[in-house]
């Protein structure tokens, strides 16, 4: 149990500065290139680069040139799958580097539902659930402007249309099985 004298103190060592106080204290100009405000205080920063700090980032930006990040994190929502994959790759790639990855760090953490396929190419990816419009396979990734992706499998049509032969035979030899079925139900 604490006694009651040591919290007195620990109150009487908070002041708060009245309003004329606070007008007395020194403010530093904003026209001083050589401190930058960070959330802990004014720190000293070399006045041989002019930095200004990114109204978005709250980080000193050289004004010098526009440096591009070098690395992305992209999260890849899959089809049905409970939360995203987390990819970081570099930003020169490709949108058919991205569902590569994906799909690799899906299967490689054993994450559920299981996917019906794994072959990359019978995936297409998408800005948002809700477009139908999938992205270019070659664009690069620096350039989509997101950093949120969703991944679903093609439609079966194009899936079939592209596959090989053997593939048009099972799905033709799968649908008079399937309408004996609804004929039973």
């Amino acid at each position: 149990m604490v006694p009651p004298s040591s919290g007195n103190r620990r109150l009487s060592s908070i002041r708060v500065l009245s309003a004329s106080e606070r007008s007395i204290q020194p403010s530093v100009p904003e026209h001083h290139s050589c401190l930058v405000n960070w959330r802990g205080g004014l720190n000293a920063v070399p006045s041989t680069t002019r930095l200004t700090t990114s109204p978005s980032a709250r980080f000193p930006v050289d004004e010098g040139s526009q440096r591009r990040p070098s690395k992305l994190l992209l999260k890849v929502n899959i089809d049905r799958s409970l939360g995203p994959v987390h990819v970081v790759m570099p930003a020169e790639n490709t949108v058919n580097d991205l569902i590569k990855a994906a799909v690799e760090i899906y299967v490689k953490e054993k994450r559920r539902p299981l996917l019906e396929e794994t072959n990359p190419k019978f995936f297409q990816l998408h800005y948002s659930q809700f477009n139908l419009e999938s992205l270019e396979p070659e664009e690069k990734l620096i350039n989509l402007g997101s950093r949120n992706f969703f991944l679903y499998l093609k439609p079966s049509s194009s899936v079939t249309s592209c596959g090989s032969e053997e593939a048009k035979i099972a799905s033709q030899a799968m649908s008079p099985l399937t309408k004996f079925m609804e004929f039973l139900l």
